[in-house]
């Protein structure tokens, strides 16, 4: 009975877990001990999430048993096809190699598995004409912006977040891997830590500042005083979007969607081809 009431204790700290990731876009699995028999190290219930970086928090049991529902998890994460659910019967002692004479059920649940994952930095007036336009593709997109007012102009739907933080490079290493990044804050005073900061500890497959010619020369300067490796200097899209339409915000929104679309077909198509499609997208060469 104790280790019963151990377990579920520690769900709603799970469950606030697994909210948190899928709202900020993350890939992650949810492993839930459905069925047990005979002895086991845990009871129905019982729950854990998975992430590329391994186990994020929860417990199914830990030990062997724990060992191989995180490999079943992280296999998941990386099924080409996606595969977003699983179901496991498990003979601890046959097919785990445990001593304990129980078996086990485990649901694996895929979350965030091939989503298209943005996250726009700032929520002015272009970002605002520019979410505007990602809300109707299939894609999760993230904005994140210190002032609550600007963060409170945007517009409600299913795929968007919208976060509220003084501290925007920390938010940096929280984000997904697989993210294409805008940054369209108030101005180079704020872009430039956000950037850098990404440059330091991060590799997204799209990263873009807007801006003009000016400022990408006072970006890639700021770059060199950082003393970031020189091939950092061409890592980001700056100016962003493409060569199409005035400076009116819906029309420069529209030019970055579609450059936004641009870019993710293209690393699609090379998805064969990892090293070209690594060197193209951080030393940002454009297709001819």
């Amino acid at each position: 009975m104790d280790s019963e009431l151990n377990s579920w204790s520690t769900m709603p700290t799970t469950f606030e877990d697994l909210v948190e990731l899928i709202d900020r876009g993350i890939a992650c699995v949810s492993v839930t001990v459905v069925d047990t028999s005979g002895s086991v190290p845990n009871e129905c219930g019982s729950r854990m999430i998975v992430t590329r970086e391994g186990l994020h928090s929860g417990t199914v049991g830990g030990g062997k048993v724990e060992k191989r529902a995180i490999e079943e998890a992280a296999r998941l994460l990386t099924a080409s096809p996606r595969q977003k659910t699983h179901f496991v019967h498990w003979s601890l002692n046959k097919d785990i190699g445990m001593t304990c004479g129980g078996s086990v059920k485990f649901y694996f649940e895929a979350l965030n598995v091939g989503s298209w994952n943005i996250v726009v930095f700032g929520a002015g007036h272009v970002a605002n004409a520019l979410i505007r336009i990602l809300m109707n593709f299939d894609c999760r997109i993230l904005c994140i912006d210190p002032r609550e007012e600007w963060i409170g102009k945007l517009p409600e739907a299913p795929n968007l977040t919208r976060l509220v933080r003084s501290d925007m490079p920390a938010e940096v290493r929280a984000l997904p891997d697989d993210a294409f990044v805008i940054l369209m804050t108030m101005g180079h005073t704020t872009d430039k830590p956000i950037l850098l900061e990404i440059l330091r500890t991060r590799a997204f497959p799209y990263l873009g500042v807007i801006g003009s010619e000016a400022k990408a020369i006072r970006l890639r300067k700021d770059v060199v005083e950082a003393l970031l490796p020189a091939e950092m200097q061409r890592a980001f899209f700056c100016p962003i979007g493409l060569s199409i339409g005035t400076n009116d915000p819906q029309e420069i929104a529209v030019s970055v969607a579609a450059q936004l679309l641009q870019e993710r077909d293209r690393i699609q198509s090379l998805s064969g081809s990892p090293s070209r499609s690594t060197e193209m997208a951080t030393t940002g060469e454009k297709p001819a």
